[in-house]
């Protein structure tokens, strides 16, 4: 693993898990984007990380490739590339790779465990929803377990198979249970500090010494609040 990097250039709200010549996986904070927009470009996970393995020198050749995403308002793991091939090694795997998340959830679920499937499409609006017509919407599969339940809330074990935008949160949503403090597909409630959604664990396979590596965080502790 490499950590020679000056103090002062460790990237802001993202902890470092594990990094070597090919791969950086970090775990980000909520609130932080992964990839720059219009509206920031600076106070992203890539544009830091970018800063970070340049170790403060702006003509250094080094930098990290977008391999996959979470949205702003989600925590947890992230991992980036060193390079273009190792970008395209694990996009290419990547549909084979576990990725799991919990999340907290309004409402007790009848159902305690179970699979969701549909076709997600994007309106013009940005918002995502579930077709029927398979050749209008991309397939999205997310599985979910029931792991603790509170009077109000429910927090949950899920396996992402397919990567779609707002997938758990557009499914779970749909289902009757929306994540707490989802403001886009779920009721507005001032009195929840953030989406209650988490990436908690991430194997993939090391695009150099093909092994299988597995990366884990907490449940946030925020989120084990809301289910006592």
């Amino acid at each position: 693993m490499i950590n020679n990097v000056p103090k002062k250039y460790q990237p802001r709200g993202l902890n470092i898990l594990y990094e070597d010549r090919d791969i950086i996986v970090v775990d980000k904070i909520n609130g932080l984007l992964t990839i720059g927009t219009d509206k920031d470009k600076f106070n992203t996970a890539h544009f830091l990380l970018n800063n970070y393995v340049k170790k403060g020198n702006e003509r250094s050749k080094n930098r990290v490739y977008i391999v996959h995403r979470l949205d702003r308002d989600t925590s947890g793991i992230l991992v980036f590339a060193k390079n273009e091939q190792v970008k395209s090694f694990l996009q290419d795997n990547w549909s084979d790779f576990s990725k799991k998340y919990v999340a907290v959830v309004n409402g007790i679920m009848e159902e305690k465990e179970g699979i969701i499937t549909s076709f997600l499409v994007e309106n013009k609006a940005l918002k995502v929803f579930s077709v029927a017509d398979c050749e209008k919407g991309k397939f999205a599969k997310t599985a979910y377990k029931v792991v603790k339940e509170s009077d109000k809330y429910s927090l949950l074990e899920i396996d992402l198979f397919t990567g779609r935008k707002h997938q758990i949160r557009v499914h779970l949503s749909e289902k009757g249970h929306s994540v707490a403090g989802d403001k886009i597909y779920g009721k507005a409630n001032n009195e929840l500090k953030r989406l209650a959604l988490h990436s908690f664990s991430l194997t993939i396979i090391h695009p150099y010494s093909k092994k299988k590596m597995t990366f884990t965080t907490p449940v946030p502790a925020y989120f084990k609040t809301l289910v006592k």
